[in-house]
This record gives structure tokens, sequence and C-alpha cells, in this order.
């Protein structure tokens, strides 16, 4: 199986930290560490990275549906 390598610079979990020793973070799975973050998962889990986000496009939205008193939905 050919999966793309994810860039890390390009997801909105990313970020980078005062911790000298661990300089890279990743919001999503709550770590820091001295490597990019997506190669550490790879690594540790021998899975592809599944919580990346293209940080320029919006997040999606969770629509929440109610049920009303007549039996429907409503959003």
């Amino acid at each position: 199986m050919n999966q793309q390598k994810v860039n890390c610079f390009k997801c909105r979990h990313f970020y980078t930290t005062w911790d000298v020793r661990f300089p890279r973070g990743c919001k999503a799975y709550g770590f820091k560490s001295r490597q990019i973050p997506s190669d550490y998962v790879q690594q540790v889990s021998g899975h592809a990275c599944m919580k990346y986000e293209d940080k320029n496009k919006p997040p999606q939205r969770q629509i929440k549906q109610i049920k009303d008193n007549n039996g429907g939905y409503r959003i």
C-alpha cells in the first residue's frame, strides 16, 4: 500500500514548543517530540497519521439534529 507522507507543517494540529528537548508538538494526539509528529506516529503505531487537517481549510462543523415533538428532526 502506497501512502502519502503527511506534512505536519501544513496541519492545524502542529505547533512549535518552547521546550528545547521536544521542539515539535501535536495538539490532536497531545504530545511533544524531537521528531516531526507524523514520523513519530508512524514509528510508534505503524500507521500513518489519521488526524491530519489542512490548516488552510475551514474546520468541518458538526450539525446537531434535535428531535422535535412531532416525531421529526430539526437542525
